[in-house]
C-alpha cells in the first residue's frame, strides 16, 4: 500500500507523540528531583533521535539555506523545518526576518527590503504576494509578446 509524503508526515508525527506522551508518562521522578517537563523531555527525545552529527548537518544547512530555484512557499517550508535545528539565529524575530529575507532571490528580496515588518508571518505572506505579482506580470509579458 502507498502513502503519500503528506500521510507519512503525519504518521510519523503522531507516532512520536505516542511515544514522547508514554515516555513522559513511564518515567518517574527521582526521589527529591523535579518532575520531569516537557522542555526536558523534549530535550531528551531530540538526544536520543537526533545525534548530534545530524543537528550540526542540519544547523549547517540552514545557516546556508537560499531560495534558489524553489518557490517561496518550498522555501519557507525548509526555513521552518530547519529553523527548529538552529533555535539561537531564529529565537530573535529580528534575526529570524533577516535571515529568510538574505535567502530569498533577488528581485523578492529588493522588493521585500523597502518594506518593514512586524512578523516573520507577514514578511512571508507579502513574498508570496510580490511572487504571485511576480508571476502573473511574466504571464502578460509572455502573451502579449506571442499576439504580435
Amino acid at each position: 500500500m502507498e502513502c503519500s509524503a503528506r500521510c507519512q508526515v503525519a504518521l510519523a508525527t503522531y507516532q512520536f507523540k505516542r511515544e514522547a506522551e508514554f515516555r513522559r508518562g513511564s518515567v518517574k521522578p527521582w526521589a527529591g528531583k523535579p518532575e520531569l517537563t516537557w522542555k526536558r523531555l523534549k530535550e531528551l527525545m531530540d538526544a536520543e533521535y537526533y545525534p548530534r552529527d545530524v543537528k550540526r548537518a542540519k544547523v549547517q544547512e540552514f545557516l546556508s539555506l537560499k531560495q534558489g530555484n524553489t518557490s517561496v512557499l518550498q522555501y519557507a517550508a525548509k526555513f521552518n523545518e530547519l529553523g527548529c535545528f538552529a533555535p539561537n539565529p531564529v529565537a530573535i524575530k529580528e534575526l529570524k526576518m533577516d535571515h529568510f529575507e538574505q535567502g530569498l532571490k533577488g528581485n523578492i528580496k529588493s522588493m521585500i527590503a523597502r518594506h518593514t515588518f512586524d512578523s516573520h508571518k507577514e514578511m512571508y505572506q507579502r513574498a508570496v504576494k510580490i511572487t504571485q505579482v511576480l508571476d502573473e506580470a511574466e504571464e502578460e509579458s509572455r502573451a502579449a509578446g506571442q499576439m504580435k
